[in-house]
């Protein structure tokens, strides 16, 4: 019962499918990874407890060279099961795995896939895709309802949701947070943004924002800082902390200087996923109102990061958009805010960081229904049971 993964999305590159498609390996007994060129990928390849093949280009496509590669290695290591980690476009070899002998395949889709079901072309691929598989596998129910109506009726029975799941050995309270903010010396609101001054000796804490994400425009972090001069009003020490890099950094940098804000925002630059708990556990608040962008091109399809920091018992703040309200227990774990308007995420933001008893009640929550609800234990027992192991 080998299962060979064919991706394009594998460490060492960063990114949620990435982590995601790498998680649920762990979760299978026997697995052989097809995948591409990635720099890096030799050192880290020979630390796996599995074989992993590295294609010649830097990205897998469906076609036939491709193709053949693939039934070859299914052949090598015996392999009767097939995981493609992004259904599109890889899923389109599912036809030809089958009749090579795959008696099980099951393909990932995420957030991509929303947009393929909606254009001409590619909403014929993602029918064939569909059809393929034994199961397409969705992360949220948004993502559920704009790909099944490309799908034909048979191919919607079969799906199924798979969500990537949260370590909660890695995110869990105190996982780190109060010496980052000792490292940093952001205790109050004299840091600039482009120069954290780690080392600082720490005065009375100060309460913390954190958003982590990539600096694009999708993550709404121009939302957060033309809604910070309004929590400012109400919590003067407040510190916004942007974790991450990205090709928006400089524009979030000027928007701080035109809003008057840039003493109290500090931008971290990037920062290996390995290294991001501790920036999770040292908020008081986490906050990302993310939105989807470009007529549904640019989806937010779940948001995995918003559940890392209910699993460090914070309460989040997060833009009600594509498949995040499947990440927030509206009330009771967080809010779900208009990600383009600054004055509600004010509000609540204001309102938790001026009620930490409310704040303490919604971490706490947010931490026992990831344990219950959000565990790779969990997402790779469904897919076992997807792929009939």
């Amino acid at each position: 019962m080998t299962v060979l993964v064919v991706t394009n999305d594998f460490p060492p590159r960063q990114g949620g499918i990435e982590t995601f498609v790498r998680q649920l390996c762990d979760e299978l007994p026997d697995v052989v990874v097809y995948t591409s060129q990635e720099p890096g990928h030799t050192e880290y390849d020979a630390a796996l407890p599995f074989p992993v093949i590295r294609d010649r280009t830097s990205m897998l496509l469906p076609t036939l060279r491709v193709t053949r590669r693939a039934v070859e290695l299914m052949r090598e290591y015996g392999a009767d099961r097939v995981l493609f980690g992004a259904a599109a476009p890889l899923g389109l070899m599912g036809t030809a795995l089958r009749r090579a002998g795959a008696r099980r395949i099951v393909a990932i889709s995420h957030g991509h896939e929303t947009w393929w079901a909606g254009v001409p072309g590619t909403r014929q691929a993602l029918h064939k895709i569909g059809d393929a598989a034994d199961t397409l596998t969705t992360v949220s129910s948004w993502c559920a309802e704009r790909i099944a109506p490309a799908l034909s009726p048979d191919a919607v029975r079969r799906m199924r949701r798979l969500a990537p799941g949260v370590d909660t050995q890695r995110f869990f309270p105190g996982c780190g947070g109060g010496e980052l903010r000792k490292q940093l010396g952001l205790s109050h609101s004299t840091v600039g943004p482009a120069h954290p001054a780690a080392g600082r000796a720490s005065a009375p804490s100060s309460p913390f924002v954190v958003c982590v994400s990539r600096l694009v425009a999708r993550k709404g972090q121009d939302t957060l800082i033309r809604a910070w001069p309004r929590v400012l009003a109400a919590v003067p020490s407040a510190t916004l902390l942007l974790v991450g890099g990205g090709p928006d950094r400089q524009r979030l940098e000027a928007l701080t200087a035109a809003t008057g804000v840039q003493e109290s925002v500090v931008f971290t630059g990037p920062v290996p996923w390995t290294d991001i708990p501790p920036y999770l556990d040292a908020a008081d608040v986490f906050a990302m109102p993310t939105r989807t962008r470009r007529f549904g091109f640019e989806p937010e399809a779940l948001g995995i990061v918003t559940l890392e920091a209910s699993a460090t018992g914070k309460p989040v703040v997060i833009g009600d958009a594509g498949g995040t309200p499947d990440t927030v227990r509206h009330g009771e774990t967080g809010y779900l805010v208009d990600p383009y308007n600054p004055v509600a995420v004010a509000v609540r933001i204001v309102e938790l960081l001026t009620d930490p008893a409310k704040a303490r009640r919604m971490g706490a929550a947010g931490r026992a229904w990831v344990e219950d609800q959000w565990t790779w234990q969990r997402s790779g027992a469904t897919l076992r049971e997807l792929l009939d192991i």
